[in-house]
C-alpha cells in the first residue's frame, strides 16, 4: 500500500506525539493500533446478545409483578384477590 498523507489538528497531533513518546511506537504503529481498538468497540457494540443489552437497562428495585416468577401461584392468587375486592 502507497503512502497516504492525512492532516491532523493541532491538539490531535499533540495526543498522537505523546502516545509515540510514551509508547515507542511508529506514527504507523499508534494508528492502526488506534484503528484496531476502534474497531473492535465497534464490532462489539454491534454484535451483543439480547442479554448484554437488557443487563444495561436500569430496572430499579423492583417493577410491578406481585410476586416472584417462582411464586406465580401465589402471584396470580394476590391479583385475583387484588381485583375482585373493588
Amino acid at each position: 500500500m502507497g503512502t497516504k498523507t492525512i492532516r491532523l489538528d493541532d491538539e490531535t497531533e499533540q495526543i498522537l506525539k505523546q502516545i509515540i513518546q510514551s509508547t515507542g511506537l511508529s506514527i504507523s504503529g499508534a494508528l492502526k493500533k488506534g484503528l484496531v481498538v476502534l474497531h473492535q468497540e465497534i464490532d462489539q457494540h454491534t454484535h451483543r446478545a439480547p442479554y448484554d443489552i437488557y443487563r444495561e437497562l436500569d430496572l430499579g428495585s423492583g417493577g410491578y409483578a406481585i410476586a416472584p416468577s417462582t411464586q406465580t401461584r401465589e402471584g396470580v392468587r394476590k391479583a385475583l384477590q387484588k381485583k375482585h375486592r373493588r
